[in-house]
């Protein structure tokens, strides 16, 4: 089975309050690289090596440091944030810019390439459904265990 890596800008955030305090450019602002709905479609094959490329400067660098394991795992076909996300092949999360932060899905895409493939990929459950659990004298919820 191939995997494909989909990125998806769901939002972008802004704090001016954090910006006027701490930063050189008191009003810098959003991020200037990427806006809510910005999709990026990553492969790894002999042809096209995003991952290894990093995205030919299409994606900005402190981002990438953010969501690259992320990315490398869902292109493997790994599980990219097992009992966290309620699929796991899907994980949300955030660059590192503390005063405005962009938000981000990362999904993996599966590719059957035989009729097997196709057959397990068509009766696989990758959604998470929490039930309670018992932990030491107290029940919890899986994946909120803090």
């Amino acid at each position: 089975m191939q995997h494909e890596c989909r990125i998806t800008v769901l939002e972008t955030k802004v704090f001016p309050d954090l910006q006027e305090k701490y930063l050189a450019d008191p009003k810098s602002g959003p991020c200037p690289f990427f806006h809510a709905g910005d999709t990026f479609v990553l492969k790894r094959t002999p042809e096209q090596d995003d991952f290894y490329h990093l995205m030919n400067g299409k994606f900005c660098g402190e981002a990438w440091d953010a969501v690259s394991r992320y990315v490398y795992t869902a292109l493997q076909g790994g599980s990219i944030m097992k009992g966290w996300t309620n699929d796991n092949r899907m994980m949300i999360t955030c660059c590192n810019d503390g005063t405005r932060p962009v938000i981000f899905k990362i999904e993996r895409i599966d590719i059957p390439e035989t009729p097997e493939e196709e057959e397990l990929s068509r009766n696989r459950t990758f959604s998470i459904v929490p039930r309670m659990l018992t932990r030491g004298n107290r029940k919890w919820r899986q994946g909120n265990n803090h």
